[in-house]
């Protein structure tokens, strides 16, 4: 998988029971004092973090402290991790709980409040505890259906726009999804057709689309580059993926073409949102508070574009022109307040499950 569209999609796998180990890269030496106070403050995060050198370097020279990240897995393990090791947390601040898994963090008292300098800088539909500032959003990106633009243009087909074209017969058997249970992308399509279709109809739907011939496969790398005819040699022009993904491809190719090969189903997307927060018992508070302030700084969240594939949480940040040449921008995304899917994630997935895979 390419390091590029690896950032762009943190295939999470949110059904891990299991927990890995961290591992620790970015910072350097003595965690002890400099004076009176860490040289080191800690991030504890997903694989999927990533920041430029000349960023980090810039927070070091502004506070005095060096970032030491703890990478703790996909997304749903590091979740996991820092829920089991509360009581004597890994690190001071961590970053990448999205809103699907959001209220199992806020349950637990993951986090101590603290109120980011900039968070007015941030639109309100992002901050999700905007009372309590239990957690600082970062950033946002939207899981949509991908198309193949070939595949549509030779076939002389528009490709489908919203989530009930998809079952219409003029595209069974062209779309392949992830398992909802195994995989971040197909857990939020499934809480996209929940938002879409409400509690009493997302099942319907579901077997209309199995009907239509979905595909389900394990994770988004087989959906993307194994079947994919967009990404690869599949015959599936139609996968879940992200709205960030055809800029992403794009980076790759020698030469940027007029457009992207791969197109957004702008109907399709539902909204991730991804948070950090200040660790309960963090043993560098001071410093955690600084990151939490680095992360909502111009030069981070115009860092975060490039380096993971997302979109910044500051309104005022300013994007790259790969995304917005390249990039879809997705006016009403489909959303879900933290509290409905906390209630309604585990039986959701097994309805599903039930629904789709047997």
């Amino acid at each position: 998988m390419n390091t590029t569209l690896r950032r762009a999609v943190g295939t999470a796998l949110l059904g891990v029971l299991g927990v890995p180990a961290l591992a620790a890269c970015g910072g350097s030496g003595d965690s002890g004092a400099q004076g009176s106070k860490p040289k080191t403050v800690t991030l504890v995060s997903h694989d999927s973090f990533a920041a430029s050198k000349t960023v980090l370097r810039e927070f070091t020279k502004e506070t005095g402290y060096k970032v030491e990240v703890l990478r703790g897995g996909d997304a749903g393990a590091a979740v996991n991790q820092a829920v089991l090791s509360k009581d004597n947390p890994q690190g001071d601040v961590f970053f990448g709980v999205d809103n699907t898994l959001l209220s199992r963090t806020l349950d637990a008292g993951l986090f101590t409040p603290y109120e980011a300098k900039d968070l007015d800088k941030v639109p309100e539909a992002l901050r999700l505890d905007k009372d309590e500032h239990r957690v600082t959003p970062v950033d946002s990106g939207d899981i949509c259906v991908n198309y193949d633009r070939k595949y549509f243009a030779d076939k002389k087909l528009a490709p489908p726009r919203t989530f009930d074209d998809l079952i219409r017969p003029r595209y069974k058997n062209l779309l392949v999804t992830e398992n909802a249970a195994t995989s971040s992308p197909g857990l939020g399509f499934l809480l996209g057709t929940a938002a879409e279709h409400g509690d009493d109809g997302w099942q319907d739907y579901w077997k209309k689309l199995k009907a239509n011939g979905v595909e389900v496969v394990d994770g988004w790398e087989q959906a993307y580059y194994d079947r994919f005819s967009g990404a690869g040699k599949g015959d599936k022009p139609l996968v879940v993926s992200y709205a960030s993904s055809p800029p992403a491809g794009v980076l790759e190719l020698k030469s940027q073409p007029k457009e992207a090969p791969t197109g957004v189903a702008t109907g399709t997307c539902f909204r991730q949102i991804e948070f950090a927060g200040l660790l309960n018992g963090a043993k560098n508070e001071e410093g955690g508070k600084k990151l939490l302030d680095f992360l909502l700084s111009k030069s981070f969240q115009e860092d975060v574009p490039l380096q993971m594939f997302v979109n910044p949480a500051r309104q005022d940040a300013k994007l790259p022109e790969v995304f917005t040449k390249y990039g879809a921008t997705i006016d009403d995304p489909a959303t879900l307040a933290p509290e409905k899917i906390a209630q309604n994630r585990e039986q959701w997935v097994e309805q599903w499950s039930s629904l789709v895979l047997r």
